[in-house]
């Protein structure tokens, strides 16, 4: 489904406002790409870089390209993993957080 003008540019206003919004979308993309729900997260992501620091600056902080980034964060995106974990750590500095993953043990 795609999103509304309205959305989109409601999403971006609250994300230059509220940094702990900004933050969250990110975290929540990360978190739904890390449990198998790629569809979802690249979508979340897609919002926040949209919100953020948009597809024409993230390529060139990552050297791919603004239409394979598209692509890679669109509906039927399969970015590689070399492409994925570069995306990650571009917006992670640009954010200036840091996700890590943990295993946890039963």
């Amino acid at each position: 489904m795609a999103l509304t003008r309205d959305f989109r540019e409601t999403i971006r206003e609250r994300a230059q406002r509220e940094p702990a919004f900004r933050q969250s979308l990110l975290r929540e993309g990360l978190q739904l790409i890390n449990s198998g729900d790629f569809a979802t997260g690249r979508a979340v992501l897609r919002n926040y870089i949209n919100a953020t620091i948009g597809f024409t600056e993230l390529a060139r902080e990552t050297k791919i390209p603004s239409p394979s980034l598209q692509r890679m964060f669109g509906p039927t995106g399969n970015p590689s993993a070399q492409n994925l974990f570069g995306v990650i750590a571009a917006l992670q500095r640009r954010e200036g957080v840091s996700i890590e993953l943990r295993v946890h043990t039963a």
